[in-house]
């Protein structure tokens, strides 16, 4: 079983969490976090999963449970301010009442503290994510190019 994070991104990423978040920030006026944002999230890059549903496929011992995750936890805030700098708009922190009516489905999501180890999945099956963390792709502005 290979399980992946709350956000599997790239360019290949057209319709998942990233640009839920995004949309919010560009309906709101601001890229929100909830309380010191200090919850972690974590990411995979979707060419690491696929690597790792590959590597899976071909040779995981039977019951195996792998944690297709690059990112072991960013602070929701960072990714908040990465977001917020990207689009100009300020990094707010939203009082957790708020949460779903700030984040609409997703409230109850983000305020979760979920960092993730990968050690055993690296170890088990050598698996080693290459690509871009979450804030580089962020940073690397391909979801911000269409409105």
């Amino acid at each position: 079983m290979v399980r992946l994070p709350p956000i599997v991104h790239s360019h290949l990423d057209h319709h998942g969490f990233a640009h839920v978040l995004i949309g919010i920030a560009r309906r709101t006026g601001v890229a929100g976090y909830l309380g010191d944002g200090a919850n972690r999230w974590t990411a995979c890059h979707t060419l690491d999963a696929a690597e790792l549903f590959r590597l899976a496929l071909e040779s995981a011992p039977a019951g195996t449970r792998l944690h297709a995750v690059g990112d072991e936890g960013i602070p929701f805030r960072e990714i908040a301010e990465t977001i917020g700098g990207r689009l100009g708009l300020p990094a707010t922190p939203i009082d957790p009442d708020q949460a779903a009516g700030h984040f609409g489905f997703l409230g109850f999501i983000a305020r979760l503290d979920n960092p993730t180890a990968n050690a055993l999945t690296r170890e088990t099956m050598g698996w080693k994510p290459t690509h871009p963390g979450l804030i580089e792709d962020l940073e690397n502005g391909h979801y911000f190019d269409a409105a």
